[in-house]
């Protein structure tokens, strides 16, 4: 796998080579500096690139949690309070089949 190293590294390889290039040093010495920098500064980006992908990993691993952990919350809450509408018709029903019992235990006795 060849890895393209772009200009603007190449450059920041060269300024830096040539900023600490020592007084007989030759052109071809500062190249293979300037290479050996270039490298380093590739590797550099490629362990932060896989350092953010790792953070993002985890950060949407835990907002996967997070929200598989609401909706559980929300389904128990659910479980232990049933709708209310149902809840409300319960004693009207109860009172008409009471008094239809009563009507109906009243007409059968006579």
């Amino acid at each position: 796998m060849t890895n393209q190293i772009s200009t603007e590294i190449k450059e920041q390889a060269l300024k830096v080579a040539k900023a600490t290039q020592k007084p007989k040093q030759t052109k071809e010495q500062t190249k293979l500096i300037a290479q050996g920098i270039e490298k380093g500064i590739s590797e550099y980006k490629k362990q932060q690139k896989k350092k953010s992908r790792e953070k993002d990993k985890q950060r949407k691993k835990q907002i996967k949690q997070k929200t598989s952990k609401a909706l559980d919350t929300q389904a128990e809450i659910d479980i232990k309070n049933p709708p209310q509408h149902h809840i409300q018709w319960l004693p009207w029903i109860l009172l008409v089949l009471s008094w239809l019992g009563y009507f109906l235990f009243a007409v059968l006795n006579n």
